[in-house]
């Protein structure tokens, strides 16, 4: 069973598309949080000392920015299964 991977965003965020369409192309299921949509994931994302988004959490660990070495790790070392980009 795959740990939960979660992708803070925001509207107006340039990078967060790019996050966004690296997983989609890799095949990673996540959830998105918009964090000036939804109260309960700006707090989330405050209790994580995020200075922004975009912000992936991969269980219980989390990936400041858009660092694909770090997320391609972290993903790997918690079982999940990704593809190589299209």
């Amino acid at each position: 069973m795959s740990v939960p991977v979660t992708l803070y965003t925001r509207r107006g965020c340039e990078t967060c598309p790019l996050v966004k369409d690296y997983l989609e192309r890799r095949g990673v299921a996540y959830r998105e949080r918009d964090v000036a949509e939804d109260p309960t994931a700006a707090d989330e994302l405050r209790r994580i000392n995020a200075p922004g988004v975009p912000v992936i959490v991969v269980g219980k660990e989390a990936v400041l920015g858009f660092d694909k070495i770090r997320l391609d790790d972290l993903l790997k070392s918690h079982g999940v299964k990704i593809g190589e980009p299209a």
